[in-house]
């Protein structure tokens, strides 16, 4: 029989407490936050028949597809880039809607980054950096010292912050921001905590003179899961669904997952542009028509080089945009209303994936109002989410 073209729709999102010590193994973590999503969209575990998740995930697809009691997958695929997949999973999983390949799919990242390994440190092995795990040019790098991925971010971003004059202070304005949105989430590990620009201005050097502490993204304990299904069966669903109105991926030459600085022009993220060409040509939409935005932000920079790349600001304008309240709740384009990774926490960009859907849906803590349409943004991949 002939497979009929579906457009595809998140119809469940499920996390679990975010922490800095679970006390419980990563497969407990990836089932807990499983289940949750399928309780959310209303679907039997057991019908799910499609599972993607990170190379680097720890959690075994068979363990866990029998943990929940899967009856029968048609398919399973890993993605490599660490964060740089959270929005390729949705965009693989919208695919295999789209083509009639699967009918439920379920993505999910579970980790014990805080209290199992810890990705801020100096690596004790390059086990995970060869070949296959899309990190494999650093090799090229820790035997020169660059070491950690503050190192790696560093790097990139002190090229653009030369050229058009950005401080560190500059950087402040993203995380105080980000605090902000955390402060209200009771959710985010640093709910209630909001910070000054002083606080940030005070914080230790990372890698000076790019980065301070409160640059970068949290080390968190925890899993999130996003379950995919067609937009026809998520209206039949518990939750009003939210539309894949368009998904794109681009990895050009010369660039790296995290040690992004083999390309010719270190003031872009071209990865970042190439998904964006594509996405506003596949959905026929422009910045304009975003209500919001969830970016990446491993570290403060990487925010400024995507609101650049997508098109909400010109080339060495994000900082001033910032700075000016442009990601404010009211402001013209409000980004990472959960807190982001720096404030909610650090589950390598789902958790961002999943804000979006709540922006779409209505009922995140920090609601955006008449949206329509959210960006959501890893990098190398990213995505468009709207109303059905």
């Amino acid at each position: 029989m002939a497979r009929k073209f579906q457009d595809a729709a998140i119809a469940g999102i499920g996390a679990t407490e975010f922490s800095k010590e679970s006390k419980r193994s990563e497969l407990q973590l990836a089932a807990e936050c499983s289940k949750a999503a399928c309780d959310d969209a209303g679907i039997d575990p057991r019908d799910i028949d499609g599972m993607i998740t990170f190379t680097i995930d720890n959690s075994d697809e068979v363990m866990l597809a029998r943990a929940l009691g899967v009856k029968d997958l048609a398919f399973t695929t890993r993605i490599s880039g660490g964060g740089a997949a959270a929005a390729a999973t949705l965009y693989q999983a919208m695919a295999l809607v789209n083509a009639g390949l699967c009918k439920n799919v379920l993505i999910w990242r579970a980790m014990n980054e805080r209290s199992q390994y810890r990705f801020g440190q100096n690596p004790t092995n390059t086990t995970s950096y060869q070949s296959g795990n899309g990190t494999g040019s650093l090799l090229w790098c820790v035997p020169f010292g660059a070491m950690t991925p503050a190192s790696w971010g560093a790097l990139q971003a002190q090229r653009y912050m030369w050229k058009y004059g950005v401080t560190n202070r500059d950087l402040g304005y993203v995380s105080v921001q980000q605090r902000k949105y955390a402060a209200t989430n009771p959710k985010a590990w640093f709910y209630e905590k909001p910070i000054t620009l002083e606080d940030h201005q005070n914080s230790k050097w990372i890698m000076e003179p790019v980065l301070r502490l409160l640059d970068c993204c949290q080390e968190s304990d925890g899993g999130v899961a996003i379950l995919v299904t067609s937009l026809e069966r998520a209206r039949d669903l518990k939750q009003k669904p939210v539309k894949i109105v368009g998904a794109a991926q681009s990895i050009p030459y010369n660039v790296e997952v995290i040690s992004n600085y083999y390309h010719d022009d270190l003031t872009v993220m071209p990865e970042a542009q190439g998904t964006a060409k594509r996405l506003w040509e596949q959905t026929g939409l422009k910045p304009a028509d975003m209500q919001a935005a969830m970016i990446y932000d491993a570290f403060t920079p990487h925010v400024l080089l995507q609101l650049e790349a997508f098109g909400f600001c010109k080339a060495g304008e994000a900082a001033g945009f910032v700075k000016s309240g442009g990601m404010a709740i009211d402001g013209k384009l409000p980004v990472n209303t959960h807190g982001g990774l720096l404030g909610e926490a650090y589950i390598h960009g789902m958790n961002t994936m999943a804000e979006g859907v709540r922006q779409v849906r209505g009922t995140a803590v920090n609601q955006v109002k008449g949206v329509a349409h959210v960006l959501v943004s890893s990098g190398m991949a990213g995505a468009v989410l709207g109303t059905a």
